[in-house]
């Protein structure tokens, strides 16, 4: 039942294998790739388009990264990223996902500050079962962004750096008037447990200074009816990728830079972007040589990276409220939880359980079944008659050594432009990624948009060097006129 179990099917290895494709001439400008996620392929398309010879080197048995859409339930599930947030022209990746007529189930409009799904669309229960009243529901969201505004008044009269957490219990210090009690605040809890999820941390370790710092883009968030998967197998199409290819050695020279994969091989080109995870790069699992400048070491260190789970339940039947999320209230947001509701979207019978932080670490101890079980006794709480599922599904992001985590974020006392420092060059080394990205970190668009500005950087610098720089040419080509992705309306 484990999405790894794929492994063995020899079709779909065929199916994710690019590596049969016709090498480009000798002389042409060369780049490596490493990591097959949405920023590298996205750099690798951009660059191969541009007449480079481009090669990918990915660790995993597939491309996708973070991007990992499951099949194994006979219908797509995607155990990473699922939102495209922001449904707008002024988003990177919508023109792409609106050419391939991809759909997406529109679950906020442009007030949501945090949350992917707006106020109305939650059902709530304390740990007795008994759900919490809808206008209550409301009424502590809409507190819970009060609250947060007033931490905007204490940022501004302390210096130093706080966890949101601290800020918070400032806020009611000098408000009483916004403290909870008793239910409302177990509702309350169940808000940071959300915003604690949308960051992949806990409270105590979020910045004050900086959580808000991310460009929302505006037109909602859509939920990928299909999974992501179909947008990086076009981008991938034609492509030069090495799967089974661990990263564990990079050389750079003048000249150009020669890359050491696990097994001992090597391989040379003018330039490289490094396109592995925040994770994998905090982990020092590549070795730099000569090492890289201390600004970049700090930028990789000091950033945080959390971690987001998921435990996929498909059911024989649906059993629970026509809402898009189920919660469970308690006392901390640790103990709160909550269920993503697949059926309003997909039509499918199935439930996501989502631990973030400690929750998320905690669970990832656990075997996969072990994991799926603690899932359905949450859910058991708030619907006692809930039957058994009948498949499951577990993600490890913070374990898998291919990751070390779901995304970024931003940690106490250090400074959000942390992501450009992150981004910026050195020599012929480029960077690409989520953790690049200063506007949109810890989102698709966000890893996207950064492997067309890493592949726009290296294409400039190389040609430089070859002698063929043509400012005019771009990347891509010319842009074809801009389409939104259609939206599903709720059901």
């Amino acid at each position: 039942m484990d999405s790894r179990d794929k492994r063995s099917n020899p079709q779909l290895q065929k199916a994710l294998c690019y590596s049969n494709v016709e090498r480009r001439h000798a002389s042409s400008p060369s780049v490596i790739v490493i990591g097959g996620g949405f920023a590298g392929i996205a750099a690798a398309r951009a660059l191969y388009d541009a007449s480079f010879q481009v090669t990918v080197l990915e660790s995993r048995d597939r491309i996708g990264g973070r991007v990992h859409t499951d099949y194994s339930f006979g219908f797509p599930v995607d155990l990473g990223a699922s939102w495209l947030h922001g449904v707008c022209k002024e988003n990177p990746l919508a023109p792409v996902i609106g050419r391939l007529g991809l759909p997406l189930y529109r679950t906020s409009g442009d007030n949501s500050v945090l949350y992917d799904h707006d106020l109305e669309s939650y059902a709530l229960f304390d740990m007795d079962g008994n759900q919490v009243a809808q206008d209550l529901v409301s009424k502590v969201g809409q507190i819970f962004e009060s609250i947060l505004k007033e931490t905007d008044l204490v940022r501004q009269d302390f210096r130093e750096d706080m966890p949101i957490s601290r800020a918070i219990s400032i806020v009611f210090e000098r408000r009483p008037d916004l403290r909870l009690e008793g239910l409302d605040y177990k509702v309350l809890q169940w808000y940071l447990c959300r915003m604690e999820g949308w960051f992949a941390a806990d409270a105590e370790t979020i910045s004050l200074k900086c959580w808000d710092q991310e460009e929302l883009l505006p037109g909602g968030h859509g939920l990928m009816v299909r999974g992501y998967l179909p947008v990086i197998n076009t981008l991938a199409k034609g492509l030069d990728i090495r799967l089974g290819h661990r990263v564990t050695k990079i050389v750079r020279r003048y000249h150009g830079v020669k890359v050491t994969v696990e097994d001992g091989r090597t391989f040379v080109a003018d330039a490289a972007i490094v396109a592995v995870p925040l994770g994998v790069l905090k982990s020092n699992r590549i070795k730099f040589e000569p090492r890289l400048p201390e600004w970049k070491e700090a930028a990789i260190n000091d950033l945080g990276i959390g971690i987001e789970n998921k435990i996929v339940l498909h059911f024989e039947t649906v059993f629970w409220p026509n809402v898009e999320f189920l919660g469970v209230v308690a006392e901390s947001s640790y103990e709160c939880s909550y269920f993503l509701n697949l059926h309003k979207a997909t039509g499918h019978s199935v439930l996501v359980y989502m631990p973030a932080g400690q929750l998320a670490r905690d669970i990832e101890k656990m075997s996969d079944e072990a994991a799926a079980s603690f899932a359905y006794m949450q859910l058991k709480r708030i619907l006692p008659n809930a039957s058994e599922p009948i498949q499951y599904l577990v993600s490890h992001w913070g374990a898998d050594e291919n990751t070390l985590g779901s995304y970024s974020y931003d940690m106490v006392g250090k400074p959000h432009d942390l992501y450009e420092r992150l981004r910026i060059p050195v020599d012929n080394l480029f960077f690409a990624g989520e953790a690049t990205s200063f506007e949109y970190p810890g989102s698709v668009h966000g890893a996207y948009s950064t492997g067309l500005l890493a592949a726009e950087d290296c294409r400039m610098r190389v040609l430089e060097r070859y002698g063929e720089l043509d400012i005019l040419h771009p990347v891509m080509g010319e842009d074809p006129p801009i389409s939104v992705p259609l939206l599903i309306s709720r059901m």
